[in-house]
């Protein structure tokens, strides 16, 4: 049986995150990390990020300034990846962290530069790699 908020959420999910990461997540459940899939298919992005109050581009930023504050670096990465799909440039996550850094530290604000810069840099290659070809 179809469940619309698992199914909004995995499309959700897909369209933020990319469907190479989704299918590598999913290709690594268990029996015992399955229900946390579900969980965070169904609610995180199929009740959270569907709802209308914010768009896709500010819920990415908030998302980052979460993450810096956290000190969640792996996370900070894969949504770094995310607002860029979401349509956030370069300068955009760039005053996103530089407005992290005020309110979470600035150790945590170095790490998370770190971990976009990378981000950046392995994004901009891509698009090198494909400029000239037909989109």
């Amino acid at each position: 049986m179809s469940d619309p908020a698992h199914d909004r959420g995995m499309r959700v999910r897909r369209e933020v995150l990319g469907d190479d990461h989704v299918d590598n997540a999913i290709s690594r459940t268990t029996d015992f990390t399955a229900d946390f899939q579900d969980f965070i298919t169904r609610y995180a992005w199929g009740e959270i990020w569907t709802r209308p109050g914010l768009d896709r581009r500010t819920r990415s930023a908030i998302t980052l300034s979460a993450l810096v504050a956290l000190g969640k670096l792996e996370e900070l990465e894969m949504h770094v990846r995310a607002a860029l799909r979401n349509g956030l440039s370069a300068d955009e996550i760039k005053e996103v962290l530089l407005h992290s850094a005020i309110y979470c530290g600035l150790p945590a604000a170095n790490a998370a530069f770190a971990v976009a810069q990378r981000v950046l840099d392995e994004h901009e290659e891509s698009r090198g790699d494909r400029q000239g070809e037909p989109e």
